[in-house]
């Protein structure tokens, strides 16, 4: 069986930050990525995504983002960015390689392969992301719909939906920009628990994410603190909020029921639907740890602290939502957790 130093599961951008922050540490990783290309989820996202921070605040360790600093980079651009990040990347990078099992055995770990051999490794970094986890919320008679269901993992682009009625459930970014978009070719409205929340894009002609810098917000360490951020906001420029205010898409509590194809609002009325878009988040994407003993909690949320397991000796997380903080699973910040966990296996290597 071949033995490496660490085993990182994911090529994604966590993935790829936590190679090379492992690398600096003087550690030989290999990165194990189940698709074709190390450029995790992005390709997969829909057509129109663009990132909410600007391209200065949105580079891996080591090579900022190409092209005008305070442009807003779309999927495509970031995708590329993250192949050509993993081109530079001086370690081993196996691509089709789908981890099916991590195992104990005695003080390292075995890892199951779907297509290959199982590998030996001292410590294993687990970066898989939470794409391949939609969370599927169990709305009022959701199940009982019998239009299409489809979550925003599936959503690609508007033209499929012209002429429907559609509802997308949620309240974040994604939501009211899928909204937005589908309410061009579609009559649609945003449902979700609470009115949305915006957040001014730029303040004082500056980004956001310049004052999250320079406040020190956005790196905060409160993921031990808080699983999830206690309000989601929608980072608008101006035009989500004004789609809004023009009914397009309108925006109603989410609904209290649903009969056959037709949707059941809190006001009483009724109404038939095409579509429902549930633009409703991700979870940790980890069953591959399920023989870990207690690596994951009941919900398959990993138990850790700060990134390092709390429970496996030798374990550790990348790119997890409130790791340590707001910024824990986007590009502009992962870099930072991915140096502390590397830290933190390098010195549990050093003491066995």
């Amino acid at each position: 069986m071949e033995y490496v130093d660490v085993a990182v599961i994911g090529g994604g951008q966590s993935g790829l930050a936590a190679a090379h922050a492992l690398l600096r540490e003087g550690l030989r990783p290999v990165v194990l990525e189940a698709s074709g290309t190390a450029a995790g989820s992005w390709p997969r996202y829909y057509d129109s995504l663009t990132l909410f921070s600007p391209a200065r605040y949105s580079s891996l360790p080591g090579m900022p983002f190409p092209g005008d600093p305070d442009r807003y980079p779309h999927r495509d651009e970031v995708a590329a960015h993250l192949t050509a990040y993993a081109a530079r990347l001086a370690t081993d990078l196996r691509t089709g390689h789908r981890v099916t099992a991590v195992r104990r055995d005695d003080a390292d770990f075995e890892i199951e392969l779907a297509d290959a051999d199982a590998l030996a490794a001292r410590a294993v970094v687990a970066a898989s992301g939470t794409f391949g986890r939609p969370h599927r919320p169990a709305l009022p008679g959701l199940d009982g719909f019998t239009g299409t269901v489809l979550h925003a993992a599936e959503y690609r682009r508007p033209a499929p939906f012209a002429g429907q009625r559609v509802v997308v459930a949620g309240a974040g970014n994604s939501a009211v920009q899928i909204a937005a978009e589908l309410a061009t070719v579609a009559r649609v409205t945003l449902a979700s628990r609470a009115p949305v929340k915006f957040a001014r894009q730029k303040i004082a002609g500056r980004d956001l994410h310049f004052w999250l810098r320079h406040t020190g917000l956005n790196i905060a360490p409160l993921g031990g603190l808080l699983r999830r951020p206690p309000t989601q906001l929608v980072i608008d420029d101006g035009r989500y909020r004004a789609s809004l205010a023009q009914s397009a898409p309108d925006r109603r509590p989410v609904f209290t029921g649903i009969d056959n194809a037709k949707v059941c609002w809190a006001d009483g009325t009724r109404e038939e639907a095409d579509t429902i878009v549930l633009a409703t988040g991700y979870r940790p994407d980890l069953p591959y740890l399920a023989g870990l003993g207690d690596a994951l909690d009941a919900a398959g949320h990993p138990r850790h602290r700060g990134g390092a397991s709390a429970t496996v000796p030798g374990l550790a997380f990348a790119g997890l939502e409130w790791q340590r903080s707001l910024s824990s699973n986007s590009l502009r910040g992962v870099g930072r957790d991915a140096a502390r966990i590397a830290r933190h296996l390098a010195a549990h290597l050093r003491s066995r």
